[in-house]
């Protein structure tokens, strides 16, 4: 059987936005979406961010940590949602400091983990979770295979 593809997205965000709507994440992401996927799923994200009456930010060039790898949101867009403006300013700071890093040359491991770990803790990680990924092993919470 095939997923329809725009509705398993929108599934994921429905869920991520309910859990932002409820206090279980203070940041969430949605999957990684190509431009013109945008044009389709932007609106009704909206509608949904609307229902929970939460905030979403069109995030173009998303951060890049040791959360994820580069090819993975490279080329496409993600959609933050939150409830306080102060979690889209932590993250925008987050995305500042990398990026000011990156220009000096001053961007070393240890800075990278200490990005990485705060952008986890914005999205609710537990930090067994943190640590994990931060040691470059597999999310135990992941199904086998993702």
């Amino acid at each position: 059987m095939e997923i329809d593809r725009n509705s398993f997205i929108l599934g994921m965000i429905n869920c991520f936005a309910e859990m932002v709507a409820c206090g279980v994440k203070t940041l969430a992401l949605s999957p990684p979406l190509l431009p013109e996927d945008h044009e389709t799923i932007g609106p009704l994200s909206d509608e949904i961010v609307r229902e929970f009456e939460i905030y979403s930010y069109l995030e173009k060039s998303l951060l890049v940590t040791k959360l994820q790898s580069p090819e993975f949101t490279r080329g496409k867009w993600s959609i933050l949602y939150f409830r306080e403006e102060k979690t889209l300013i932590r993250y925008l700071a987050l995305k500042e400091k990398k990026d000011e890093l990156e220009k000096s040359g001053k961007l070393n491991d240890r800075l990278l983990d200490e990005i990485s770990r705060d952008l986890m803790f914005l999205l609710s990680y537990p930090e067994t979770v943190i640590r994990n990924k931060l040691s470059g092993g597999k999310d135990p919470y992941l199904p086998p295979g993702l």
